[in-house]
């Protein structure tokens, strides 16, 4: 009887955990008292009758659901399994390719069609480095340029030619790792004029101590500062001196240089009048580079005193200090202009310090109206361009010393003059004293020493 009730219960039990497993997704199990693990009676072994069963789902979290989970492309997981979550397939995502990170940029810009010969060019890259440049012109001559220690600019290295385009080629490579082309070209001015330009003292000349330089422009130029830029001067030893914006007696403007005080004997001069390619004005541009090297010789000064009709010549001197003077070299007795005497400044020799500027051993000397006079002299040396020489004059020996007779000339005797004349250098300073007429700008080409020093520093442009 025993085991021919065992099966039923049996049966009963398999069915309560296969409800159970249907409706909490877990199998039940019997505990060591033959009794299902749950809240459902225990049911005696052997016993007569079977009372429903009632099977309790175990607790799940609060976070879980009785339900079967399906994902997608998951199958709904069978009882007493743990769900599975897949994720679906997802599709590969485009590659959007980056543009290079390196920038060509250049100054002035590429296509740029009005470029001065003279004006710098400068090709640039951001966040790169130039691996290979070069700019050339129409016949393909390479010109010449400077890549930076940095790589990250190219510069140009001399200036370039009038009314030609120039081809810029080359290879950028960026931060990135990535090659950036470098392609452009720029064009210069063909100008409607060319000025040319002059400088004074010349090469090889040996001058006086009071020889001021002098660059000489056909035109005057808008932008003074630009030009001044580009005229340097070298001395050996350094001697301190200043560039002035002068115009000259032929109504054209220069730039004069003149040390502080006299040269010092013996100095070395260059001058570079670096122009070509410069604008002057509206399509006017320096024609050509022009350079000078000479010489300033021995120190001598000539002090002419009009109020002691005389001229005294000495050497090593200071300026504007006669007592400074190392040694006299001559004194020769003259006349001076008699202006002071009959009240006619136009006859007045000119105060100031004179430069010798002409050696004429011979002129033919013409008085302008009032005075109409035409005499040839001898031994002429002109101080300035409103006509004052010192030069012989054999019809006033016999008052030479004495008075003042001159259209304003210094006049001395043929054997003075001719002594005078050997000793004397153009740019030599003639220091003159004792008349009521200063020298100034109209009295000639060259009155640089007329202005004073402090003055003479704010003539510059820059």
């Amino acid at each position: 009887m025993f085991s021919a009730r065992r099966a039923p219960i049996a049966a009963l039990l398999s069915l309560a955990v296969l409800l159970t497993a249907c409706t909490s997704g877990g199998g039940a199990a019997l505990n060591s008292a033959g009794t299902l693990n749950g809240s459902a009676s225990a049911i005696p072994v052997g016993s007569t009758s079977v009372a429903p069963i009632t099977v309790a789902a175990p607790a799940l979290p609060a976070s879980t659901s009785t339900a079967a989970t399906t994902s997608i492309g998951a199958t709904t997981p069978s009882a007493g399994s743990r769900p599975v979550h897949r994720t679906a397939p997802t599709t590969p995502s485009k590659v959007i390719a980056r543009p290079p990170v390196a920038k060509i940029t250049s100054s002035p810009a590429f296509g740029a069609s009005d470029l001065s010969p003279a004006d710098p060019v400068v090709v640039r890259v951001s966040k790169g480095k130039i691996t290979k440049f070069s700019l050339v012109n129409p016949e393909g001559k390479v010109v010449k340029g400077t890549v930076s220690p940095s790589g990250t600019s190219w510069s140009l290295g001399e200036v370039l030619g009038y009314g030609k385009t120039y081809t810029a080629t080359g290879t950028a490579v960026g931060t990135d790792g990535k090659a950036v082309p470098i392609k452009g070209s720029f064009s210069t001015v063909e100008p409607d004029s060319r000025v040319r330009v002059n400088v004074s003292p010349g090469d090889g000349a040996v001058v006086g101590v009071a020889a001021p330089v002098i660059v000489r422009f056909g035109v005057e130029p808008e932008n003074r500062a630009l030009i001044e830029k580009h005229v340097t001067i070298t001395t050996t030893p350094k001697v301190q001196g200043a560039w002035a914006w002068i115009q000259h007696d032929d109504g054209l403007w220069a730039l004069d240089w003149r040390p502080k005080g006299y040269w010092p004997a013996n100095t070395t001069v260059h001058v570079s009048a670096n122009v070509y390619g410069l604008k002057f004005g509206d399509g006017e541009y320096g024609s050509d580079d022009v350079t000078s090297d000479f010489r300033i010789g021995r120190n001598q000064v000539v002090y002419a005193n009009a109020k002691s009709f005389k001229i005294v010549v000495k050497q090593n001197c200071t300026i504007n200090d006669q007592s400074s003077c190392g040694r006299t070299v001559a004194t020769y007795p003259a006349s001076f202009g008699r202006g002071d005497e009959v009240n006619d400044p136009n006859l007045v020799t000119r105060s100031g310090i004179h430069v010798v500027i002409e050696k004429l051993p011979v002129h033919l000397m013409i008085g302008s109206p009032p005075f109409n006079y035409r005499s040839t002299e001898y031994w002429d040396v002109r101080i300035s361009d409103n006509g004052e020489f010192i030069h012989e004059n054999p019809d006033t020996v016999d008052v030479q010393g004495v008075d003042n007779v001159s259209h304003g000339c210094i006049n001395l005797s043929p054997e003075s003059a001719k002594a005078y004349f050997a000793s004397a250098l153009i740019g030599d300073p003639v220091e003159v004293t004792g008349t009521s007429v200063k020298l100034s700008a109209n009295d000639g080409d060259i009155y640089d020493w007329t202005i004073p020093w402090s003055k003479w520093v704010k003539l510059s442009a820059l």
